[in-house]
C-alpha cells in the first residue's frame, strides 16, 4: 500500500522544489523517511516536491478486519477519503509550534534546503557551502596575505548575529547583559507583544477548533540561509530587534529635493595612499607589502597591509546589509611582488579608498576610523582592542535596522517604493551588462594597442627603411636627402608603434578599473534589493490577514512602518548615493580618458609632421 500522509496546515512554497499545501488535503509520500525535517511526496494536484515534515500526519494502514466494521473490504463513503478513515485531529500543534513564551519547548530551526537551493548532494545529505552556513562573505585566507601576524593571534570571533536572547542582548523583561542604561544609550526595541511565531524557524499557524477566533501570524522565510533573513531584515520587520542604541551609532536619513538620502558627512576628508613597500618578518621568512595612508583630517600616516583592508571590508560588510560595500581588488596567487601587479594593486586600493571615504555612513563608521588612525607598529594594544570591539559589535542583523534615524513626519507611498525598486533593479542589470561589454571590448583594444597595433606600424616602418636602403644603392648625391627623409619616415613609424603599446596605460586601464570597481557594487545591489522586496512581501501578507480579519490592525501597522520608515528610507538613501557618486565618477573619468587620447593623438601628429618637414630640404 502506498504511504499517504495528510496536511495539518496550509503550506505555501516559496522556493523551487517545494509543493503547497491544503488543510485536511491527502498525499502520497516518496518515503517515510525525512531529511532534516522535510519530507517529499506528491500532493492532490499531481506536483511533486518537498513540504515540512511537521505539517503533515502519516496515514497508518488499519488492521485488517470484517467488511462490515469500516475494513479495507468496506466500500468507501467519500471518494477523497482514504479508506482507513482520517484519524482526529490533535487538540493542539505539536511542541515544535508553541508560542515565544515557551523558547525551551523551541526546535533547533532546519537546516534543509530544497533541491535547487544551491546545495551540493554528498552521499545523499544536503552539504550547504561555508558561504551558505556563515553569510555571503568570508574573509579570504589565500596564499597573499595569510592571517599569521602577531596582531590577531588572540581575536576572537565576532557574535553571531540575529540570534535574539543570546548573552549580548537584552532579556525579555528590560534587562541588559550588554551594559546599563548610560545617558547617551537608548534601549530600542520592536519586539511586539504578540507572538509571532517560533524564533528559531518557520512556525506553522496554530489550528484553532470551529468557533474559535483565529490570530494569523506573517510567516518566516523556510529559506533561513535567504539574504533577508541573514541580514536581519526579516526579524527587524517582524519586530523581534531589540538593543541599545548609542548616539554615535545613530544613522540618520533626511528627505534631500530628490528623496531619501543619506545626511551629509559634516567632516568630510580624503586618504592618500602611496609607498607600497615590500617588508619581510620572522627573520625574512614571510614577505608582504605594506602601504602608507594618509588621511587628510589626521595628516598622520598609518601602515596597512593588504590583510588589514580584507579584514575591515569583511566587518563592513556585515554590518551594513543595507549599504553597498565597495570591493577589493581581487587576490593574485603568484606575482605579488611584481612592479606591475603591485602598482595596479595600488590603483584599486585608491579607487576602493575614494568610495570609503565619500559614503556619509562607511566614513563615519568606527571601525573605518580605527582603521585610518590607529598605528599598529606603536600602538598594537590599542590596535587589538579596537579590531576586537569591532569583532563584538551589537548593532549587527536585525539590530543595525534600530540605528536608522528617518525624519518623524515623513512617509513613503509603499508602491511608488517598489516601483523604484523595480526601476532600479532593471537599471542595474542593463549597466551591469554594459560594463561587461564595455571591459571587455576595452581590454581587447588595450591588448591590440600593446601587440598588435605596434607589430604593424613597426612593420611599416621596417619596410620604408627596407625602401630606403635599396635607394642608397643609387650612389647619386642628389638623392641623399630624399634617403634620409624616407629612413625618418620609417623611424617615426616605429615610435607611433611605441605610442601605441603605452596609451592603454594612460587611458583605457583607469577605465577599466572604474569599471571593475562598479562591478563589485553592482553585484552588491541584488542583495540589498532582496531585503527591500522581503520587507515589502511581509507587509502586503499583514494586510491580507486583516482583510481576512486574522490579524488586528495595531500589528500590522507596526510590520509596514518598520518597512516603510526604516528599510526603504534606508534602501532609497542607498540607490540615491549610487546615483550621486557614478555620475561624479564617470564625469570625471571619461573627461580623463578623452583628454589622454588628444594628448596621444597629438604626438602622434607631432611624430608624422616632423617626418614631413624632411621632406622640405630634399
Amino acid at each position: 500500500m502506498a504511504l499517504r500522509a495528510r496536511a495539518l496546515y496550509d503550506f505555501r512554497s516559496e522556493n523551487p522544489g517545494e509543493i503547497s499545501l491544503r488543510e485536511h488535503e491527502v498525499l502520497s509520500l516518496c518515503s517515510e523517511q525525512d531529511i532534516e525535517g522535510w519530507l517529499e511526496g506528491v500532493n492532490s494536484r499531481g506536483d511533486r516536491g518537498l513540504f515540512p515534515a511537521s505539517y503533515v500526519q502519516v496515514i497508518r494502514a488499519p488492521e485488517p478486519g470484517p467488511a462490515g466494521d469500516g475494513g479495507p473490504g468496506a466500500p468507501a463513503r467519500y471518494a477523497n477519503v482514504p479508506p482507513g478513515g482520517f484519524e482526529p485531529l490533535p487538540a493542539a500543534p505539536p511542541a515544535a509550534f508553541q508560542p515565544l513564551l515557551q523558547p525551551q519547548q523551541a526546535p533547533p530551526p532546519s537546516t534543509f534546503q530544497p533541491p535547487g537551493a544551491g546545495f551540493p548532494y554528498a552521499g545523499g545529505v544536503l552539504q550547504p557551502s561555508p558561504q551558505q552556513l556563515y553569510g555571503g562573505y568570508q574573509a579570504s585566507q589565500g596564499s597573499d596575505d595569510d592571517w599569521d601576524d602577531e596582531w590577531d593571534d588572540s581575536s576572537t570571533v565576532a557574535d553571531e548575529p540575529g540570534v535574539l536572547g543570546s548573552g549580548t542582548y537584552p532579556d525579555l523583561d528590560g534587562s541588559s547583559s550588554a551594559g546599563g542604561g548610560a545617558a547617551s544609550r537608548y534601549r530600542l526595541s520592536t519586539r511586539s507583544d504578540l507572538s509571532l511565531g517560533s524564533r528559531g524557524g518557520s512556525a506553522p499557524p496554530q489550528h484553532h477548533p470551529s468557533g474559535a477566533k483565529s490570530s494569523a501570524t506573517v510567516s518566516r522565510n523556510l529559506n533561513r540561509f535567504s539574504t533577508f533573513v541573514k541580514s536581519g531584515g526579516e526579524a527587524f520587520v517582524l519586530g523581534e530587534a531589540s538593543g541599545f542604541v548609542k548616539d554615535g551609532d545613530k544613522l540618520c536619513v533626511v528627505l534631500g529635493p530628490y528623496g531619501p538620502e543619506w545626511q551629509e558627512n559634516p567632516y568630510p576628508f580624503q586618504c592618500t595612499i602611496d609607498d607600497p613597500t615590500k617588508q619581510t618578518k620572522f627573520k625574512g621568512m614571510k614577505s608582504y607589502i605594506s602601504y602608507k595612508l594618509v588621511p587628510t583630517h589626521t595628516q598622520v600616516p598609518v601602515h596597512r597591509r593588504y590583510k588589514h583592508f580584507d579584514w575591515l571590508y569583511a566587518r563592513l560588510a556585515e554590518k551594513f546589509p543595507v549599504i553597498s560595500v565597495p570591493h577589493l581588488p581581487e587576490k593574485q596567487a603568484t606575482g605579488r611582488f611584481e612592479e606591475d601587479f603591485i602598482s595596479k594593486r595600488r590603483k584599486g586600493l585608491i579607487w576602493w579608498m575614494n568610495h570609503m571615504a565619500s559614503h556619509p555612513v562607511l566614513a563615519q563608521c568606527d571601525v573605518f576610523q580605527h582603521f585610518l588612525t590607529c598605528p599598529i607598529s606603536t600602538d598594537e594594544k590599542a590596535w587589538k582592542q579596537g579590531k576586537r570591539k569591532a569583532e563584538k559589535d551589537e548593532m549587527v542583523g536585525a539590530n543595525f535596522f534600530l540605528t536608522l534615524s528617518t525624519p518623524p513626519a515623513a512617509a513613503l507611498d509603499l508602491q511608488e517604493v517598489e516601483s523604484k525598486i523595480d526601476g532600479f533593479k532593471c537599471f542595474t542589470k542593463k549597466m551591469d551588462d554594459s560594463t561587461l561589454q564595455l571591459n571587455h571590448t576595452a581590454n581587447e583594444f588595450a591588448r591590440k594597442q600593446v601587440t598588435g597595433f605596434k607589430k604593424e606600424y613597426q612593420k611599416v616602418g621596417q619596410s620604408f627603411r627596407g625602401l630606403s636602403q635599396a635607394f642608397e644603392l643609387d650612389q647619386q648625391a642628389f638623392s641623399a636627402g630624399l634617403n634620409q627623409a624616407i629612413a625618418f619616415t620609417g623611424d617615426a613609424y616605429d615610435a607611433i608603434g611605441e605610442l601605441f603599446a603605452e596609451q592603454p596605460r594612460q587611458d583605457l586601464d583607469p577605465v577599466m578599473d572604474l569599471l571593475a570597481l562598479y562591478q563589485g557594487h553592482l553585484a552588491n545591489f541584488p542583495d540589498i534589493i532582496h531585503v527591500q522586496k522581503g520587507a515589502l512581501t511581509k507587509v502586503k501578507e499583514s494586510r491580507r490577514h486583516v482583510e481576512e480579519g486574522k490579524m488586528e490592525v495595531q500589528k500590522a501597522d507596526g510590520i509596514q512602518d518598520r518597512c516603510n520608515r526604516c528599510i526603504s528610507f534606508a534602501t532609497l538613501a542607498e540607490i540615491h548615493h549610487f546615483h550621486q557618486i557614478r555620475v561624479r565618477d564617470f564625469k570625471s573619468q571619461m573627461q580623463h580618458f578623452l583628454q589622454q587620447q588628444i594628448i596621444f593623438f597629438q604626438k602622434v601628429t607631432q611624430k608624422l609632421e616632423e617626418a614631413l618637414h624632411k621632406y622640405d630640404s630634399v
